[in-house]
């Protein structure tokens, strides 16, 4: 439906969220908001920033230095280092109480706890995993196989595959975020740029 960027001195976009105002994206050394209406950068918190993002309605939760940084979206203050789960981790979503953090090479994601990182639950997918999001009881996440990416959903008890959408050749998915109806928000690793993709309805 729309991208985003590529932006000045942003050589790469990992993790994605969404605050309800603002996207956020992970850009290494920084985690930066863009208005989603103008396409401008209008925030910057200088912390580490290499992997997913989450929002729970009050804080930014952050994979960086092989922990999840819990930070004050207003100072980019990390308030807690919350253990992760593993290491070559990618995506990163709240949802229900938890966060659901991707595990690339793996093709895993954990439920974790976020007070401390202990896994409450993991899915295994068919495919790698890169982005991970809710919406509306759904449970999606990105997949990369070089050049080909697409979009699946996940029966969140097994894990099973229930649909997919795949995107046009190169358009790569790193992180994933949802505005909470019909797009997600799609970064584009090194693309620099994010994408809105919109989401198909149920049959």
């Amino acid at each position: 439906m729309r991208e985003y960027g590529p932006f000045l001195n942003v050589p790469c976009v990992h993790g994605v969220s969404f605050d309800g105002q603002h996207i956020w994206f992970a850009a290494g050394d920084r985690l930066l908001a863009v208005a989603p209406d103008s396409g401008e950068l209008v925030r910057a918190l200088e912390v580490r920033a290499q992997a997913g993002t989450a929002f729970d309605g009050r804080h930014l939760y952050q994979l960086a230095d092989g922990a999840i940084h819990k930070l004050d979206p207003a100072t980019g203050r990390v308030l807690a280092r919350i253990p992760a789960p593993g290491e070559a981790l990618s995506g990163m979503a709240w949802a229900e109480g938890y966060l659901w953090i991707g595990h690339y090479g793996a093709g895993e994601i954990y439920q974790v706890d976020p007070q401390t990182g202990a896994v409450v639950r993991t899915l295994t997918s068919d495919r790698f995993v890169t982005g991970v999001t809710w919406v509306q009881g759904e449970l999606w996440h990105g997949t990369q196989d070089g050049s080909h990416s697409e979009l699946q959903q996940l029966e969140p008890q097994s894990g099973r595959v229930l649909r997919r959408l795949e995107l046009p050749q190169g358009a790569i998915v790193s992180g994933l975020e949802s505005d909470g109806d019909e797009l997600f928000y799609c970064g584009g690793a090194s693309t620099g740029k994010i994408r809105a993709v919109r989401r198909s309805r149920r049959p």
